[in-house]
């Protein structure tokens, strides 16, 4: 799955320096992420990097985005072979 940044967010710019895929930008009121290139991190570390240093626990899997971690590790070859 997919993360998402909840309304609780703070904009502390944490998170989205560490996302290895640019997955993280600031939306119109707070960070959002782009499902599209979010794989939790796969294939670059066992966890999410953006969950990991939230400091206020506000980065959820989004239920919209049904993926495996295969699923995600796929993604993540597309991503590669397009930049």
């Amino acid at each position: 799955m997919a993360l998402k940044i909840t309304e609780e967010c703070i904009n502390c710019d944490v998170c989205e320096p560490v996302c290895p895929n640019q997955a993280i930008y600031m939306g119109e009121q707070i960070y959002e992420i782009n499902p599209n290139l979010c794989t939790e991190c796969v294939g670059h570390f066992e966890i999410p990097q953006c969950v990991d240093i939230c400091p206020i626990d506000c980065i959820p899997k989004d239920d919209s985005y049904n993926e495996t971690r295969t699923d995600l590790y796929l993604k993540l070859v597309e991503i590669k072979k397009n930049t």
